[in-house]
């Protein structure tokens, strides 16, 4: 069996940034363990896998090297870039099926942008081994599907770290640790953990955007802002907060296109 690969920066002009993600349409589902396989081999922080349904519309599922997720922001990116740029060239918008529910992706002249669904955070407690995990404690500790740890500058962000030993000690399923501040040249700044992950820092992270872009806006009362995941990667992710949505949108550019064999 042959399958083609896609491998693409998300929120990123250029290659060697952003956050990358693997593509791969398939003509109908494999096992979940070969997928999870797949998932592995790839090396990356997700792998997209996207069956066509009909014209506009796939079925999309993520995997993580270790776990399939719920939802996963770049990875739908950059799979919409794929189906826009290569399998749907003249299609202007693409939607998805997937277990975050239906999410449709528009193209538009400075790229792409998505409705993710609206996680906006509550106040919480975060595990006592992260707590200890962590260079320096947060102002204020929030969570939806992951925890938002809240500091006073960019500047906390940029130097923030964590005890890997202790961090790992928890199990947060698919969610992570996000870890944000006002930004000095955007209204605010991120950076993406996850304990017990191949990839521990993620690059860039959409969906955290579902949580951090809700709460930046109530803080700062509006509800357009741009921000800056600041991994050593980094990425520019723009946000709309809607009462039942995020839109985030960012730019996409492939690196590579190969084929992989099956037996």
């Amino acid at each position: 069996m042959e399958l083609d690969l896609y491998r693409v920066d998300a929120f990123t002009e250029q290659v060697f940034g952003g956050n990358p993600a693997c593509v791969m349409p398939l003509q109908a589902w494999l096992e979940d363990d070969i997928l999870l396989a797949l998932a592995r081999e790839n090396a990356v922080a997700e792998t997209a896998f996207l069956v066509k349904k009909k014209l506009g519309h796939y079925h999309l599922r993520w995997f993580t090297p270790d776990v399939e997720m719920d939802l996963c922001g770049h990875a739908t990116l950059a799979s919409a870039h794929v189906v826009l740029t290569y399998l749907e060239p003249e299609a202007k918008e693409v939607s998805f099926e997937s277990a975050s529910g239906d999410l449709i992706v528009t193209r538009q002249p400075s790229g792409y942008e998505m409705a993710l669904p609206n996680r906006a955070p509550e106040p919480a407690i975060l595990p006592v081994e992260i707590e200890q995990s962590l260079s320096l404690p947060p102002t204020e500790v929030l969570k939806a599907r992951d925890y938002l740890l809240v500091y006073r500058s960019q500047r906390d962000v940029e130097e923030f770290s964590v005890n890997r030993h202790l961090f790992d000690r928890v199990n947060l399923g698919t969610g992570g640790v996000i870890v944000t501040a006002p930004g000095n040249q955007v209204d605010f700044v991120s950076r993406f953990f996850t304990p017990q992950a191949t990839i521990l820092e993620d690059p860039v992270t959409g969906s955290a955007h579902c949580t951090s872009a809700p709460y930046w806006a109530e803080q700062l009362g509006q509800t357009v802002l741009h921000a800056r995941q600041i991994s050593a990667r980094g990425g520019e992710v723009h946000c709309q907060v809607l009462p039942e949505y995020v839109l985030v949108s960012g730019q996409v550019v492939t690196y590579a296109k190969s084929t992989v064999f099956l037996p």
